[in-house]
């Protein structure tokens, strides 16, 4: 079996490399393609990757390639993980957003429409490789954010070998499976709504329905990402949210502790992977891996420790360090490899993917992509069916889809009108005015995407 990875320069391509050799005789992995069009990062982070991966199984095939085409031939599996522009591209789509007092954050503000115009025309050309060169049954795992806007326009486009995935619900389950000292995968949910913007129905371990418990647990606002919220929120809700659900509760307290930061998050990051590959770049990343790995854990550490800090007041404690040999959950290339698994099996079994709803929430168009437990079976994949929901959580989930809606209208139609419609309804916009300054801005900013736009 073929795995490719597109964007396998990233900065976390140590991780999914990781992820993968550990399970690859498991799964039946015998051959992985790292792909970056960035020939520097790719001979830094692919070649780390390269060597965390043969040195967990010498008797991979890994190949590191700048040729798409190459990369995806005969591939039974793709994920994608590409950020077009640039970490400084991020830092003024975020920056334009603030200096017109709305949150910029890339996947649940408005910079994340920005960032999928940089994106998705450059997906579906990868898709357009994919549906020539790589198996027929391939299936594409796309990791790019915006991840809902994303997952919603190449589905729009036809590409319906793509499934949208993401790591933060499954993180959350297995840091509760940590708080209850339980084997990781041991606890479940019950999840719908959409990418970075999901609601857990249930929470159980061994069949049992801990998220009662878990709402009173003084304990878990300490040591998983509930930390984000009050308890009196999740009583309200009557249910666990999704961490970026924070800033849509908390609005005006996000943006006004990123106003108030020395640096948005895309700052952060830009100026952490810009002082590392610097470092990285002084050295055989190859013949001395011990001293790469220790710049990288010294600026990985720095980055991780910071996530969500500028935003919520709240730094995470814990020590981050990489260990090659420990096992871990594998963050997005665990959901991939949940997929490979249950397909594997050739027996059902459930998991968190993004996907069209089909019925699944009332309330949603079937068309509508999902973030939802689904069932994974030879004959496809089904979502689970939720019904009636919440009103209160589907009134929410109904103004993100309907943006996501109009956002990939779009691009794919090249329409500033509806564009401006998008970001007007978005709740973390929800001004006409200012959608027109945030369309016009974009569409200055990204100049070599927007050819034709009108």
């Amino acid at each position: 079996m073929k795995l490719a990875v597109i964007g396998g320069g990233g900065v976390r391509s140590m991780f999914l490399a990781k992820s993968l050799a550990q399970r690859s005789d498991e799964l039946g992995i015998s051959s992985l393609c790292f792909m970056d069009n960035d020939e520097t990062k790719l001979n830094i982070y692919g070649r780390m990757a390269k060597k965390t991966a043969l040195y967990i199984n010498p008797e991979l095939d890994f190949e590191l390639t700048t040729d798409a085409k190459a990369a995806v031939e005969n591939a039974d599996y793709v994920i994608t993980t590409i950020r077009e522009g640039g970490d400084e591209m991020r830092v003024r789509d975020e920056r334009i957003a603030l200096s017109l007092g709305v949150l910029g954050q890339e996947t649940t503000g408005a910079a994340g429409f920005s960032f999928a115009i940089r994106s998705i025309n450059v997906l579906a050309e990868y898709c357009e490789l994919i549906k020539k060169y790589a198996k027929p049954d391939c299936k594409v795992f796309n990791f790019t954010n915006p991840a809902g806007v994303v997952s919603q326009t190449l589905r729009d486009m036809g590409y319906d070998f793509t499934y949208g995935i993401c790591d933060a619900p499954s993180g959350m389950l297995n840091s509760f499976a940590k708080l209850y000292l339980a084997p990781e995968g041991s606890v479940k949910g019950e999840v719908y709504g959409l990418n970075h913007l999901s609601y857990f129905k249930s929470i159980t371990l061994d069949g049992r329905d801990i998220m009662p418990e878990l709402i009173e647990n003084d304990e878990a606002y300490e040591k998983t990402d509930m930390r984000y919220f009050e308890k009196d929120l999740l009583r309200d809700r009557g249910c666990v949210l999704n961490e970026y659900l924070y800033y849509f509760y908390y609005r005006e307290k996000a943006l006004s502790n990123i106003l108030n930061a020395d640096k948005t998050r895309g700052e952060q990051i830009c100026e952490i992977n810009k002082a590392m590959t610097a470092e990285l770049k002084k050295i055989d990343v190859e013949n001395d891996f011990d001293t790469a790995l220790k710049i990288f854990e010294k600026w990985y550490g720095e980055r991780e420790n910071n996530y969500m800090a500028s935003e919520t007041g709240v730094k995470r404690t814990v020590p981050w360090h990489f260990d090659i040999n420990q096992k871990d959950s594998g963050g997005y290339a665990g959901v991939a490899l949940r997929f490979i698994e249950i397909k594997n099996s050739q027996k059902p079994d459930s998991m968190i993917l993004c996907v069209p709803n089909g019925g699944a929430i009332e309330g949603l168009a079937d068309s509508d992509v999902v973030e939802i437990t689904c069932d994974v079976t030879p004959d496809g994949v089904f979502p689970h069916r939720f019904g009636k929901v919440d009103e209160e959580n589907l009134e929410i989930i109904r103004r993100v889809k309907i943006y996501e809606r109009l956002a990939s209208m779009a691009i794919r139609e090249k329409s500033v009108k509806a564009a401006v419609e998008a970001l007007t309804l978005h709740p973390l916009v929800n001004s006409y005015s200012i959608a027109k300054q945030l369309v016009g801005q974009y569409l200055d900013l990204n100049k070599k995407y927007t050819e034709g736009w009108k």
